[in-house]
């Protein structure tokens, strides 16, 4: 009763919220707020809903299909970093200076250039002054930043959330309404089920309606083999095979959104799973670790492990408190994503795009017409 109550009191401050942020809107539609372009190929990655969709995992896979061909950077917020204005990554950088998510797409995708900027324009301007070959630029988030207009806007929507299902802040999770969809040119149902049906598929497609002008796709989360956290450490790999056919006994830590798709997965390989769930981005402390340890020295197992996310590993990665026993034993389980049922068409449309609008690919032209 409590819950309905207060969220019938909140109803009239998502109102509010709806009527400041679709009149902002509305000044961008009209001209009467300029958006920025740039001449180089900018795809944005974002949401109407806060956080949880997925976006990192996304922006890695278009990494994926480009970084054979193109010289990609990425642009990012940098989401709970300690620093302030453009930051380019560096070899010697942490994820306190980037933030956890930018930090990650470094360690991955060291030839691609990543910097964090709160200010979008801005950190475009900087990042193409720093580095003039960059031929491609993937923003992770910005929907919502409209002082910069990107040349392909692709919209994420958790397949468990719909925006046409949810609500405006703060009553829901909505940071603006879902008619502004439209400005999407591509819409990924994310997070979808192993087994979903192609009749599961109809009936979003229906009811999300997407227009002729927009490409409607659909995800779902790939986890893939365990990994250390800190390398060199003693000791032999575990593989999640081990993790089954020795009985390992797992103690889970985990500070993102959603953290219950990632139990559910590592429940096929072990049967005895304690959790230490942290909000997400959290900044682990000393006395976090110190509870860490004395969790997993509690579990009596021969055979025991610790897991994480792979957004936390890059955050322990730089903690200084994590004592070298505890080390040898954490792995973390990395994600990826892959496009349910119309891959190639996805790929096909974003190297589409890229070549089309490249700098090399108009200089190719104008130098044919000479």
């Amino acid at each position: 009763m409590y819950k309905i109550l207060k969220n019938i009191a909140l109803v009239p401050l998502s109102w509010l919220y709806g009527a400041v942020t679709n009149a902002r809107n509305l000044l961008y539609d009209n001209g009467l707020l300029r958006s920025r372009g740039f001449d180089i190929p900018i795809i944005l990655i974002g949401n109407l809903a806060v956080g949880g969709t997925g976006k990192t995992p996304h922006v890695e896979m278009i990494l994926s299909i480009l970084r054979d061909n193109f010289k990609t950077a990425v642009l990012s917020r940098g989401y709970k970093r300690k620093s302030r204005g453009f930051v380019l990554a560096e070899p010697t950088s942490n994820s306190n200076q980037l933030g956890d998510e930018p930090m990650q797409i470094y360690r991955k995708f060291p030839n691609t250039t990543v910097a964090v900027c709160e200010d979008r324009v801005l950190g475009v301007t900087k990042l193409l002054k720093r580095n003039s070959g960059i031929e491609v630029i993937v923003m992770d988030d910005g929907f919502q930043h409209r002082k910069l207009k990107p040349g392909l806007t692709v919209l994420l929507t958790d397949y468990n959330r719909l925006y046409t299902s949810d609500k405006m802040l703060p009553a829901g999770r909505l940071r603006e309404s879902s008619f502004n969809s439209l400005r999407a040119d591509i819409i990924i149902v994310t997070k979808c089920p192993e087994d979903i049906k192609p009749i599961d598929m109809r009936v979003i497609e229906t009811d999300l309606n997407p227009k002729a002008f927009q490409s409607l796709y659909f995800s779902q989360i790939v986890y893939r083999e365990l990994k250390p956290v800190f390398d060199g450490m003693p000791g032999s790999a575990i593989t999640l095979d081990d993790v089954k056919n020795l009985k390992f006994e797992v103690l889970v830590v985990a500070g993102i959104v959603s953290p219950q798709p990632m139990c559910d997965y590592l429940g096929r390989y072990s049967d005895r799973i304690q959790n230490l769930i942290f909000p997400d981005h959290h900044s682990f402390t000393k006395q976090d670790i110190k509870n860490i340890e004395i969790t997993f020295e509690k579990i009596q197992a021969q055979n025991k492990v610790i897991i994480c996310t792979e957004k936390d590993a890059v955050r322990f990665v730089g903690n200084q408190h994590i004592p070298e026993k505890l080390k040898s034993a954490m792995y973390f389980l990395p994600i990826g994503v892959e496009i349910i049922d119309k891959e190639k068409t996805f790929i096909q449309k974003i190297s589409h795009y890229v070549t089309e609008n490249s700098r090399n690919s108009r200089l190719s032209e104008v130098q044919n017409k000479y």
